[in-house]
């Protein structure tokens, strides 16, 4: 087995891509992350990015990570037998890593050979639950959907900036970004604002559902549920796969997905060095 690295996301997409789509929901973050930079589609970033593919004894592709400017590594569904020899590859190409990222099994095994190379502590931050939509059923409440229109860039950008600014960072230029996409929608009540869900462009069939954000005074009406599940069912009319991530520290939105007929995939983990 051996790791190879490079700064090309172009190049990285050569490589990997025939080896990720076999299964494009599991390694939907890998996926989507590494075409918007191969295709130029990405906010600008201050450095370039690392990416490390994974071959076995024939040169076959068998796993794959990336670390992207300024964020820690993201392993995606890396198998865990791999993830140590992935650290290794870090350790000499980016030794000052922020964190790890992944599934479960893998970022433990990451974590555990980061620490014997550099000295480090780890920490958990947050853990996640991917989800693939199986049997969609349309949540209901009160109001309906819409598309997000150019002139609402700004509120879009100001309500994902309080839960996920530090993921999205430039939130006005994603904001703009997903509208002019047609990939950012919202939900009324007579006239008023009151939930935003975003998604991916396809990527090998799947578009991966998020960020989806009601403000607090508008929350447990059951507003973002439905916007989720509409938006959802606009992803399979296209002939596409829907997926998304759940913080499992809140069972309440876990529990709604359920319902609107998302089924569990994986657990993912992310964990910060000290």
């Amino acid at each position: 087995m051996a790791t190879r690295v490079t700064n090309d996301p172009a190049e990285f997409r050569t490589t990997v891509f025939p080896f990720l789509e076999r299964d494009p929901v599991l390694h939907t973050v890998i996926l989507s992350n590494v075409d918007q930079r191969a295709g130029g589609d990405h906010q600008p970033e201050a450095g370039e990015g690392v990416y490390v593919s994974v071959h076995d004894d024939t040169g076959q592709v068998v796993g794959a990570a990336m670390r992207t400017p300024g964020r820690g590594v993201y392993l995606g569904g890396l198998a865990e037998q791999y993830a140590a020899e992935v650290a290794e590859a870090y350790a000499e190409h980016v030794p000052d890593l922020p964190g790890v990222g992944g599934a479960r099994p893998a970022a433990d095994a990451f974590v555990q050979r980061w620490t014997e190379l550099r000295g480090a502590t780890a920490t958990e931050s947050r853990s996640t639950r991917l989800h693939r939509l199986e049997e969609l059923v349309r949540l209901q409440a009160d109001g309906g959907p819409r598309l997000a229109t150019e002139d609402e860039a700004q509120l879009a950008a100001e309500w994902v900036a309080i839960d996920f600014g530090d993921e999205l960072r430039d939130t006005l230029a994603w904001a703009e970004g997903k509208i002019k996409q047609g990939a950012l929608w919202f939900w009324e009540v007579d006239g008023m604002t009151v939930s935003l869900v975003a998604h991916q462009l396809p990527v090998f069939g799947v578009c991966r559902v998020g960020p989806v954000y009601t403000p607090d005074e508008f929350r447990r009406n059951g507003f973002g549920g439905a916007l989720t599940a509409y938006v959802s069912g606009e992803i399979l009319a296209a002939g596409h796969q829907a997926c998304l991530y759940t913080d499992l520290a809140n069972p309440t939105s876990n529990k709604i997905y359920r319902l609107a007929g998302y089924r569990p995939v994986a657990d993912f983990v992310e964990l910060e060095f000290g």
